[in-house]
């Protein structure tokens, strides 16, 4: 097999016109494909090798290769659908972005992708940490930790290792506690957050923290109770059973529920802890003063904030 023929092979039916010359192939040979239709311009000097419509691989090996060196960005390669082909390069990099195609700069560019894939694709582990750390919130950045555990796309343990190969990430505490809690099915950074985040600034009484223990399934949860009221809230940390999103909807609703109803038992995930502490703080304290507790919620500086109690 020639070199042409095995660049098209490998490259889906794609090929540049600095290819196919570094590759012995004539000025005139190339001008000839082209005119004859053998060879159609996908970008300037991209060109695939036939007239029909072009496959999500095809579009996403033209876009590497008129950008190259590149990569496809890992989280956004959803190999379906028409939307623009998302590309990492070199942050130094002075590239116009073609038609179709969404560049993301990165730092440490080579060391981040798999070369060895078709086509090149970032490490999945780089892209993950990446989104964590641009994340708009805390909770956004647990989802794409436990997301990208839960699809068994990656671990924990890798994505602490890459995150342990950079010396500078914002966050890096609090990524480093949800990683450590995903890997050994504790919640301890969720605990930490119901303490710091509802209770202790909204005033609630002080709950009494129970040993972890092992439930249906061998995930754990950890257990504030509050014994003169007989109230336990379970601090749930599972992320596997569906995306994070969804589970956070199921325990609003088991929440909205216990505060309407004789509950003694709530439980809380991410969601309710991270991004609607107050509100979360604001039902617990409605279900505790039901079950006799005679004080008074305090409001928080962060009360009447967006998705909090007004």
């Amino acid at each position: 097999m020639d070199e042409i023929a095995r660049l098209l092979r490998d490259q889906d039916g794609v090929i540049t016109r600095a290819q196919a010359l570094a590759a012995g192939m004539s000025r005139t040979a190339v001008a000839r494909a082209i005119r004859r239709r053998e060879w159609v311009a996908v970008h300037p000097g991209v060109y695939v090798d036939h007239t029909g419509p072009l496959t999500w691989h095809q579009r996403a090996w033209a876009a590497v290769l008129r950008c190259w060196p590149a990569a496809l960005d890992d989280h956004r390669a959803t190999e379906d659908g028409d939307g623009p082909i998302q590309l990492v390069v070199a942050r130094d990099r002075h590239i116009q972005q073609p038609p179709g195609v969404r560049l993301r700069r990165v730092s440490g560019f080579v060391e981040k992708v798999q070369w060895n894939l078709s086509p090149p694709r970032m490490r999945i582990e780089e892209s993950v940490i990446d989104r964590a750390v641009s994340a708009s919130d805390e909770l956004s950045a647990v989802a794409v930790l436990a997301d990208a555990c839960g699809a068994r796309r990656t671990t924990a343990r890798r994505l602490l290792d890459a995150l342990d190969r950079r010396p500078r990430v914002s966050r890096r505490s609090f990524l480093e506690g949800v990683l450590r809690d995903v890997e050994s099915g504790t919640c301890s950074v969720l605990e930490h957050g119901y303490l710091d985040r509802v209770e202790r600034p909204h005033h609630l009484p002080v709950g009494n923290r129970q040993s972890e223990r092992v439930v249906h399934g061998g995930r754990i949860l950890q257990d504030v109770e509050y014994r003169e009221q007989g109230l336990t809230v379970e601090l749930d940390g599972r992320v596997f059973h569906s995306s994070v999103a969804e589970r956070d909807r199921d325990l609003e609703r088991d929440l909205d529920h216990a505060a309407e109803s004789d509950g003694r038992t709530v439980r809380l995930g991410y969601g309710q802890v991270f991004r609607h502490g107050c509100s979360t703080a604001s039902q617990v304290a409605r279900i505790l003063q039901r079950l006799g507790w005679t004080g008074e919620m305090t409001r928080c500086p962060n009360c009447g904030g967006p998705d909090q109690p007004g």
